[in-house]
């Protein structure tokens, strides 16, 4: 028989066969799962280095020292590497502000355009994008309440898109991982299930506070039953071990945002020139918090000022040219050390290690208390992002763990969740120790920044069915892992095209924001429902919405804008291994083979 397969191998499929795999996939539905993955392939959370676990070697006292040796040096250099990743989110914040401060105070000085809630959140969500800083962001709101430019009501929507605005660092980190598609996958999915937190708890929060305020008038009654002295700022951890570096690249005055976001027109650089006066009397440093920035004393005497000890003293760039600068070589080193970390890790994580590693991180408590376990993730993440006094670093720096699979979907979300409420306590702690013609009006902010966290933790944790984050980021991991260029689309949709439509329409009124958003919303729900029976009550729709098969395929399927997109940016990032798929595919399906002439 010309066509028998002898000794059950199986030859190299031909592109026929591999067509017809792809034509089959595509009949089957929509689903943008990676071929072989959902049966009988290979766990995307899984370590690859297990399969030496369990072979033990007789080693040398010389070979045992040499691993002790080199043991020693892998963990000096993951956690130098560690520092200036962390280091390098400074920098990429302060040079984010530098390149958005201006219009970021800009965008805060239309009352009429705050007045309306959508936009409100918008502008939060921008601004905290354009400053990388949620407390740069409250600073400014607590300003302009306490000058009486904004009202408390109309703070709540921007301190929601504060929230949001934060979660697109760990975004940014997790698209350094992208060379390896399960590492991507399991990254970006880890820092989807944050943004995706955000913003469900924001279009359940923003409807019922613009028809209750409720977290107004809650913070307002937490507010009278305290009694509230001023006190001094939280010790900052994290600072005190990156200043002595991060001052020595560049430093600035932030309080000049907040002036021009308050109508105070200043034409000066943000970049600190002087830093200290000559003969100040011991103890009467000011105290720098994050609703009271440090600001320049431009009263004193030239003579008497101390100059700033940094790379961009008296330089003759602009604030936009030091901006770029910065970017560039902030971005430049956190990839850097985000790919020497994650090499490093995989280096020292292997066999037995890496599986008791993942087993203590990802355990719970035995029968019947497994439930506390979620909970205790939620005060740990709580108390890092304390002891850390940014949330930003806390999660950017979950993101490698979950891609190297140390840290599992499921205990992460608990982990972002209590990060959030984590910043919310370092904000009150900074809002007790601001002046006192700016207390109440600062540790109200910081109450109603709370209470929005712990909404939505009781909206999307409390109850396991109501997890929606976990099952929607694992999705779009699954997205990102077939077709990479989704990551950056997502990016750019959710941080930047969204806000910007949703900006533009609020200017246009809140008749034309409810005439064009409102049908979008309804059609993405109508999508949204149908896709849900679709695949758990297909026998509920009629015949014609069983599938999405009678529209074309470009509406349907991400497989044409692939093609187009991989024709435009033909590297390797923006591929999806695609005919790698089908031959593995192939391969893990031998009727497959069998079926065709070979």
């Amino acid at each position: 028989m010309p066509n028998s397969l002898a000794g059950g191998q199986f030859p190299n499929p031909t592109l026929d066969a591999i067509d017809l795999v792809d034509l089959n996939l595509r009949n089957a539905g929509t689903s943008s799962s990676i071929p072989g993955l959902e049966e009988g392939g290979t766990d995307p959370w899984a370590f690859p280095q297990q399969k030496n676990a369990d072979k033990l070697k007789e080693v040398s006292t010389a070979s045992r020292l040499h691993g002790v040796v080199v043991g020693f040096l892998k963990a000096c250099g993951l956690l130098g590497n560690l520092y200036f990743f962390i280091c390098s989110l400074d920098i990429l914040g302060s040079a984010f502000q530098l390149l958005g401060s201006r219009m970021a105070g800009d965008i805060f000085k239309d009352n009429v355009v705050l007045s309306n809630p959508v936009a409100g959140l918008v502008i939060g969500v921008l601004v905290t994008v354009l400053v990388q800083s949620s407390s740069t962001s409250s600073s400014i709101v607590v300003s302009m309440v306490a000058s009486k430019l904004l009202t408390v009501q109309m703070s709540v929507p921007i301190i929601m898109g504060v929230n949001v605005g934060t979660s697109i660092t760990s975004t940014l980190v997790s698209m350094a991982q992208s060379g390896d598609r399960e590492e991507f996958q399991r990254a970006f999915s880890g820092s989807a299930v944050h943004g995706i937190f955000n913003w469900l708890t924001v279009l359940v929060l923003l409807p019922l506070e613009s028809a209750t305020a409720a977290l107004e008038r809650l913070s307002g009654l937490a507010l009278g039953a305290a009694s509230l002295q001023p006190g001094r700022q939280a010790p900052d951890i994290l600072k005190a071990l990156t200043q002595p570096f991060t001052h020595l690249v560049i430093q600035l005055d932030t309080g000049m945002i907040t002036s021009s976001a308050m109508g105070n027109t200043t034409n000066g650089s943000l970049i600190k020139q002087w830093c200290d006066v000559q003969g100040k009397p011991p103890g009467s440093n000011e105290e720098c918090g994050v609703f009271h920035p440090c600001r320049e004393n431009s009263t004193v005497a030239p003579e008497n000022r101390v100059p700033c000890h940094h790379l961009f003293v008296g330089t003759g760039l602009t604030d936009l040219a030091v901006g770029f600068i910065l970017l560039a070589g902030s971005l430049l080193v956190l990839c850097t050390c985000l790919v020497l970390i994650v090499k490093l890790l995989n280096s020292v994580l292997q066999g037995r290690i890496a599986q008791a590693v993942k087993t203590v991180i990802n355990a719970d408590f035995p029968f019947p208390f497994g439930w506390l376990s979620g909970y205790l993730a939620v005060l740990v993440g709580a108390g890092l992002t304390f002891l850390l006094q940014s949330s930003s670093v806390f999660t950017a720096a979950i993101v490698p763990l979950m891609g190297v699979g140390i840290i599992n979907l499921e205990r992460a979300y608990p982990l972002f969740v209590g990060s959030n409420i984590g910043t919310t306590t370092t904000a009150l702690l900074a809002a007790l120790a601001s002046p006192a013609d700016m207390l109440l009006f600062a540790v109200q902010v910081a109450l109603i920044h709370f209470f929005f966290n712990l909404a939505g933790i009781l909206l999307w944790y409390l109850v396991p069915v109501l997890r929606l984050p976990i099952p929607l980021a694992k999705r779009f991991g699954d997205l990102t892992a077939q077709y990479r260029w989704v990551a950056i689309v997502y990016l750019l949709f959710t941080f930047l095209l969204l806000p910007l439509a949703a900006f533009g329409l609020s200017l246009a009124g809140g008749s034309v924001l409810a005439a064009v958003g409102g049908p979008l919303v309804g059609l993405v729900l109508f999508i949204v429902l149908i896709n849900v029976l679709q695949k758990h009550r297909p026998s509920w729709l009629p015949p014609c919405l069983r599938s999405w098969a009678w529209l074309p395929l470009w509406l349907h399927s991400l497989e044409p804008w692939d093609r187009l997109v991989t024709r435009c940016c033909p590297c390797s990032a923006c591929s999806n291994s695609r005919m790698t798929s089908k031959v593995a595919h192939c391969y893990e399906n031998p009727e497959v083979i069998a079926s065709q002439q070979l």
